[in-house]
């Protein structure tokens, strides 16, 4: 037994070990260019949309944080995320790959445009404030920013401007038990919407202000990726 426990505790170790070693990965905007073949099928179309779990756009990752995208390909290759292509897609990214990807699409089409607005040029809407204070001791501000695009920790996405009906379905996907599927492991959120707290409604409502807000998020279109890519 005391043979089992010290192999079972040199696991372990040498499991953080790789994970602390994934985490070091440094990723290389220019080799990440050349491994997006399976990416613009979906994310380099303006207006894409996926019919899993329902019709949706999917979400636009051009301008989001590297460490972002890390985290999000590392929780669908870990089982974290549930998405059956997204999994299938993951799963053949190494932590080189994975980095080298990030890169690439955190700086995408940011050269584009302006930096959204400090602050917001109208108030917030009283009852989406409701909404969004609900929680109060920890509203979805204290981790995504007053504006939804300044998180407090580079592992929480930017949110302003991205398509509504993919926020909804992001939503709802941290509600879903015992699904091999579909579903997302990610205690602050499962807290966050809870049915208790939130109608689905009341969920669509807060993913529509969202994604109103000006923000730095784009699709950048699939002729333009190969086009800088050469």
């Amino acid at each position: 037994m005391n043979k089992l426990l010290t192999t079972m505790f040199a696991l372990a170790v040498a499991s953080v070990t790789v994970s602390a070693e994934a985490q070091q990965v440094t990723g290389k905007a220019q080799d990440g260019a050349k491994k997006v073949q399976m990416c613009v099928g979906c994310h380099g179309i303006i207006g894409y949309q996926a019919s899993f779990p329902e019709i949706h756009k999917v979400p636009m990752i051009a301008g989001q944080s590297a460490t972002y995208i890390t985290a999000a390909l590392t929780a669908y290759k870990g089982g974290d995320r549930k998405h059956p292509t997204m999994r299938a897609i993951a799963d053949t990214l190494t932590d080189q790959d994975i980095a080298d990807i990030s890169a690439y699409y955190s700086q995408l089409g940011l050269k584009d445009g302006s930096a959204p607005p400090a602050t917001l040029a109208k108030a917030t809407p009283a009852n989406v404030e409701a909404l969004i204070t609900r929680n109060a001791d920890n509203s979805c501000t204290k981790c995504h920013g007053a504006n939804f695009n300044t998180p407090n920790d580079g592992t929480v996405p930017k949110l302003a401007g991205q398509h509504a009906d993919y926020l909804f379905v992001a939503l709802k996907s941290y509600r879903v038990k015992n699904n091999s599927h579909l579903g997302r492991s990610n205690a602050v959120m499962g807290q966050q919407v809870e049915e208790k707290k939130f109608t689905n409604a009341e969920l669509k409502t807060l993913a529509s202000y969202i994604s109103s807000l000006p923000g730095e998020l784009k699709t950048v279109p699939e002729s333009r990726i190969h086009h800088g890519a050469e």
